[in-house]
């Protein structure tokens, strides 16, 4: 029997030229409109912007990451606070990864088998231990509107056989984790299989053939070269179901983006805004600029003269600069917040080209700007 959820999603343009499309996709905690591209707020805010900043810019969904969560502050303070909206005062919708990509990225801190995961805790070097049950358990504390199943996360340029037994593991967890599920909490499942076309039409069959209310692309962006990426993001997206929700996992730049949108992508997250942010890169329209260079120590104009961010309209590419080569923290906010800015403004172009039935011609001339 199929589990009961508070999610559900609707297709309500589809581009003509193109696999993209908008839809709008619904959760206890509010309504989503896709494409979107989701914040992330590994522990409880997105790096350096406060939720002021985020309602300012009108970011719909945030990120937790339940590994993190689950070391720091654990079960029992999420349980005593009222589950993770309660604690962190945030009242838009949360997704939660699983925390699979950050325990099998320390393959010298962990042992895994077929029941679940035991990894060393960065905090305080004890042993934890994490199953597909317990993990789902964890997820339902926190309370987030979208869980992740716990998957296996192995290299894009790993062995066949290495990448067909994470995929099969991950089959098993996947309907561990649903059966585990006691909630009204919506669920995804993760499609793995790395870069071989037999494993990802497999991990595809039998992922979809569960009854998740989405399904996530898993296992890119972890070595595979960007052609690659393409190429098993339109392959693994034309397997899944038109009418339940597609998430791309941990991708991307803006120009990954506006490509997946295009094989047909609703649901994207990274850290590229922020973490970016704290490198001296901000996005525009027409481009990324590196703030750090000594041409723009001396440059009036604002980041990009079409935004209408607090920061364009105020401070010169000259008072960043200055602030990043004196290792001013207040310049990580500040690009911060224009990267996530120009994130959210880019996904609402995307939905209205889409809508106009002209997408195809906007990714073109965006794209152009990737070679700048």
């Amino acid at each position: 029997m199929e589990n009961q959820s508070h999610i559900s999603f609707d297709v309500l343009f589809q581009d003509p030229h193109s696999s993209a499309r908008v839809g709008v996709l619904n959760t206890k905690h509010g309504k989503i409109n896709t494409p979107v591209f989701m914040s992330v707020g590994t522990f409880g805010t997105v790096r350096s912007l406060d939720h002021a900043d985020l309602d300012a810019i009108n970011v719909p969904i945030i990120l937790g990451n339940t590994y993190h969560l689950y070391l720091r502050p654990g079960p029992e303070i999420l349980k005593n606070m009222g589950g993770y909206h309660n604690f962190i005062s945030w009242q838009k919708p949360i997704l939660t990864d699983s925390g699979g990509f950050q325990i099998f990225s320390l393959p010298h801190q962990r042992t895994i088998s077929e029941k679940g995961v035991t990894f060393k805790s960065y905090i305080d070097k004890s042993y934890k231990k994490l199953t597909p049950e317990s993990n789902i358990e964890f997820q339902e504390i926190i309370g987030s509107d979208i869980m992740m199943v716990l998957d296996v996360c192995v290299p894009s340029t790993s062995e066949y056989d290495v990448c067909a037994e994470a995929m099969e593991r991950t089959h098993r967890w996947a309907k561990r984790c649903l059966d585990a599920k006691k909630s009204q909490n919506g669920l995804f499942g993760i499609v793995q299989g790395a870069v071989f076309e037999n494993l990802r039409k497999e991990s595809a069959e039998f992922i979809t053939g569960l009854p998740f209310d989405g399904y996530a692309i898993g296992g890119l962006a972890v070595g595979e070269t960007s052609e690659q990426r393409d190429y098993f993001t339109k392959f693994v997206a034309d397997l899944l179901p038109y009418n339940k929700p597609r998430y791309l996992m941990g991708v991307g730049t803006p120009y990954d983006l506006v490509r997946s949108i295009l094989s047909g992508i609703d649901m994207f997250d990274c850290i590229i805004p922020t973490n970016h942010a704290r490198q001296g890169i901000a996005y525009t329209f027409y481009g990324k600029i590196k703030l750090k260079r000594t041409a723009f120590s001396q440059d009036k104009s604002n980041i990009d003269d079409s935004c209408d961010c607090y920061v364009c309209k105020r401070f010169s590419k000259a008072y960043l600069h200055q602030l990043i080569k004196c290792e001013e923290p207040t310049v990580w906010k500040l690009i911060s917040y224009h990267n996530t800015w120009f994130y959210e403004q880019l996904m609402n172009k995307i939905r209205l080209s889409i809508q106009d039935g002209t997408y195809t011609n906007f990714a073109s001339a965006f794209l152009k700007t990737e070679e700048t």
